[in-house]
């Protein structure tokens, strides 16, 4: 399973649509499950992001320091986690980042940019991209 800790909720529209069309597509090969947790203060957060992590999980925290993959990159980690772990977590977080402790637990540290995303379209970006980490890991057509 592939689940999204994802600080803050999606409003607009055409984000949930963007986000419920990647999760569809990925369920021919990945169970995709999206935990919200309210946008508030660092602590707050960092104890909701915490509720939800399993020691089963491998952890990708998504930071501007963390390592910057190309999408072939990405495929293959994907794909050597689920060969050692059940549960691959993603943990976005919110507009002050991640609390020094949800950094500590993280397993991977990754970076998908220098440049700052609002967290709606980055829940896309990066659902987008393991789409497209699976396709490529099935030699399926779709990412070139």
């Amino acid at each position: 399973m592939i689940k999204i800790i994802a600080v803050g909720k999606i409003k607009d529209k055409y984000f949930k649509d963007a986000i419920d069309e990647y999760i569809k597509r990925l369920s021919k090969y990945v169970e995709v499950k999206i935990i919200e947790v309210d946008d508030s203060n660092m602590e707050k957060e960092k104890e909701l992001i915490e509720k939800n992590i399993n020691v089963k999980d491998f952890v990708i925290t998504l930071e501007i320091e963390g390592k910057q993959l190309s999408s072939i990159d990405l495929a293959k980690k994907i794909d050597s986690v689920f060969n050692n772990y059940p549960n691959l977590c993603f943990i976005i977080g919110g507009s002050d980042g991640l609390h020094n402790s949800i950094k500590e637990k993280s397993n991977y540290q990754l970076s998908f940019s220098k440049l700052t995303f609002t967290h709606q379209m980055f829940r896309v970006m990066l659902l987008e991209q393991v789409y497209r980490a699976y396709k490529i890991n099935n030699n399926e057509t779709y990412h070139k």
